[in-house]
């Protein structure tokens, strides 16, 4: 088996792989900041969509991190933005004008362009994530891949 010994930089293990690279680090905690302070939406409701996103694209690590998304939500907003989650995830390419218009039944103009920009985001990183970790896992310090013989 090799492995990607992961960094000393950073918290979580997407963190510690980036922190090979401090600069990048710092910008994603950035950008990663700047979603959970943003005004458009509080960080339980970002997190509930983070959450969906793991969820739907299998990413263990992700689905590890804090759980599945809260299966109830009373929040009509968070109903739609995690049903929204759960196309994005599993067929974006079915995304249409009937889809978008949707969602601007519930989300201002700002709040919309936020969102779309957090989706891309998350599932991005989740999408790596899932990568390095799927069909391979994470041992707590460092990602394990199989050889490809093996």
């Amino acid at each position: 088996m090799s492995f990607i010994q992961l960094s000393t930089y950073g918290n979580t293990p997407f963190e510690r792989l980036l922190g090979h690279k401090p600069d990048l680090l710092e910008q994603w905690e950035k950008l990663e900041l700047t979603f959970f302070q943003s005004q458009t939406f509080d960080a339980h409701f970002l997190e509930q969509i983070r959450r969906a996103l793991a969820f739907n694209i299998q990413c263990q690590y992700c689905m590890a991190k804090a759980g599945e998304p809260d299966q109830n939500p009373e929040d009509s907003r968070l109903i739609e933005a995690l049903r929204f989650a759960n196309t994005f995830a599993i067929s974006h390419e079915h995304i249409d004008e009937n889809e978008i218009a949707r969602l601007k039944n519930y989300f201002s103009v700002r709040e919309f362009d936020f969102s779309a920009q957090y989706y891309f985001a998350v599932s991005r990183e989740e999408s790596l994530e899932m990568r390095l970790v799927k069909p391979h896992y994470f041992d707590g310090t460092r990602f394990i891949l199989k050889n490809r013989a093996g």
